[in-house]
């Protein structure tokens, strides 16, 4: 017996001091995930080993992606689907180079500002058929493939159609979500056939199974994109929206292109920092990062008082600019290389009071300087990288699901704002502001890392919280992930609202007391928040031994793997 205590003991003690992270951090986190010759990282593990799947099958990283796309759509609904749009940044090995894809839809050509006005309205509703918007994922896919693809769509999409048909075990974190949104969405036509087990969502481990989407996805296979914008798909949609109130027409599909467009980057202590223009917000990391570029952060700290409050401050600052200057550049001359240019973000910098939280800011003049989501990442043996990031908008979409297709359609048109004269004013045939942004990191001209945030506002926080812990703090990327995080909520909006009262501060478990007096002294409002703090996914790519690092964080139910 004292034997086996002193073992019980003595190995504790190995535990203690073996160098664990748990020990060593206020937040536990785990190794990363290494490979050389390919590496998916999704939100869902069955998805995760899909793509992983395709790469081994001789499939480029965007076939991968792809195949993960379509198992998302079926696995995780609460955030994404092919009644969604989609936006991607692709590193191509063979001409070393990143493409950026803008796979968004636009509003009907049938549906005017002058009837949300005519019919009382003050903001575009968040569910039902008004908010409804042209489905991008579809031609993003196959704008993808065209250009990066190797495998036929049919190869490409079997595994989720198979899953479809035979089913598969719904994740925790899915569930919850799915839970929490059938009493909002089952008022919709055809939504509760579809998206339910007797009325109710489908729970933690319990098989699921969406027959109509595998046919759905069979059709795409075989028929190609036309046949989602100008065939018998279409006709569905439209058919199902102008029974129940909706604008969309076929020509509105007819009319359907998705847009390469070149990503645009500022350089962050030596790297270079990728994001797509507007109708994204893309483009507030990087105005985040050249604000706090000027101030040394590693002094400060990880968690110190100093960093957050420089970081909730050049977010305020930053999403000023979001709410009057991003959306739609076919409607509006949006000044992005004066937005992120080093000597604007030096003029905004030069507002922020290290002592003391703004109650509001003014968005800048920048033409003065010349001027819920999923995301994944997959990289395969030829040194391609995609970052796609894919979403209905708040998590399952409007909840209109048309007949027997299996999917729902998105709701970004409730990102319009009705105030006449904005950027973002509602408009026939325009594209709204968008939330969800994949994200790119390159280095003296190689790939170093494929990364995203979900979640919203979060996104562009999460992002520059991430590069900051790599960059400034020397985490690695899993580290990076499972730190806790800040999130600030109360920004002006480019829907309308202006921020007032400073907003709120949310913070995750993990921060000295001390820092949240220190905070709280300083003008800040503090919130202690569970949740909305976004999902994870990274790979990073190491030129000199030629590996890839996975990560992804728990806030999620996803995995990388690599082989």
């Amino acid at each position: 017996m004292k034997i086996g205590l002193f073992l019980m003991l003595t190995g504790l003690v190995a535990v203690l001091f073996s160098g664990d992270r748990i020990t060593g951090r206020k937040f536990a986190t785990r190794s990363e995930v290494i490979a050389r010759h390919g590496m998916a990282a999704t939100s869902q593990p069955l998805a995760t080993q899909i793509a992983l799947d395709i790469l081994k099958k001789g499939g480029s990283a965007v076939d991968a992606a792809i195949a993960a796309n379509a198992a998302l759509g079926l696995m995780e609904p609460t955030g994404n689907g092919i009644g969604g749009d989609l936006f991607a940044i692709v590193w191509d090995a063979k001409t070393k180079k990143l493409y950026g894809l803008n796979a968004s839809g636009r509003s009907p050509y049938q549906l005017t500002l002058e009837y949300f006005k005519k019919n009382g309205y003050k903001s575009i509703p968040s569910h039902g058929p008004l908010p409804v918007t042209v489905p991008g994922c579809v031609d993003g896919w196959f704008e993808l493939h065209r250009k990066f693809g190797r495998l036929p769509m049919e190869v490409i999409l079997e595994p989720a159609i198979r899953y479809a048909r035979e089913g598969f075990p719904v994740s925790e974190l899915i569930a919850y979500y799915w839970q929490r949104s059938v009493p909002v969405l089952k008022k919709y036509p055809n939504f509760e056939k579809i998206f339910t087990i007797n009325g109710r969502a489908p729970r933690k481990g319990e098989i699921f199974r969406n027959p109509y989407l595998a046919n759905t996805l069979e059709t795409i296979a075989r028929g190609g994109r036309e046949v989602f914008y100008r065939g018998e798909i279409a006709r569905t949609i439209v058919d199902y929206l102008q029974r129940n109130g909706g604008f969309l027409t076929m020509k509105d599909f007819e009319d359907h292109r998705s847009q390469w467009v070149e990503p645009v980057s500022t350089n962050y202590r030596g790297y270079d920092v990728w994001q797509l223009p507007p109708n994204g917000q893309g483009i507030a990391v990087l105005q985040m990062l050249n604000i706090l570029e000027g101030y040394d952060i590693r002094r400060m700290g990880f968690g110190s008082a100093d960093y957050i409050h420089v970081l909730v401050e050049a977010k305020k600052l930053v999403f000023e600019d979001r709410a009057k200057f991003y959306a739609d550049p076919d409607f509006n001359d949006i000044p992005v290389k004066a937005l992120i240019s080093k000597a604007y973000a030096a003029k905004r910098r030069a507002q922020i009071d290290l002592k003391r939280a703004a109650r509001r800011y003014e968005a800048g003049n920048p033409a003065l300087e010349d001027g819920d989501t999923i995301y994944l990442t997959v990289a395969d043996a030829e040194g391609n990288m995609v970052s796609l990031i894919q979403s209905n908008f708040r998590g399952m979409g409007s909840g209109m699901t048309p007949d027997d297709l299996g999917f729902i359609l998105q709701d970004r048109g409730e990102l319009f704002t009705l105030e006449e004269g904005h950027f973002n004013t509602y408009a026939p045939h325009k594209r709204p502001f968008h939330t969800i942004i994949p994200g790119f990191v390159t280095k003296d001209g190689q790939p170093f890392l494929s990364f995203g945030v979900m979640g919203g506002d979060m996104q562009p926080q999460g992002q520059v919280q991430i590069l900051v812990n790599i960059i400034d703090f020397g985490m690695n990327i899993q580290e990076a992930g499972d730190a806790p995080r800040v999130r600030h909520s109360g920004s002006s909006q480019p829907t309308g609202g202006q921020m007032t009262d400073g907003g709120w501060v949310h913070l995750e478990s993990g921060f000295d007391y001390e820092v949240v007096r220190e905070l709280m002294q300083r003008g800040h409002r503090i919130r202690f928040s569970r949740g909305g703090y976004g999902g994870y996914q990274a790979i990073m790519y190491d030129a000199q031994n030629k590996v890839y690092y996975g990560a992804s964080e728990s806030r999620k139910d996803g995995q990388a793997a690599g082989y």
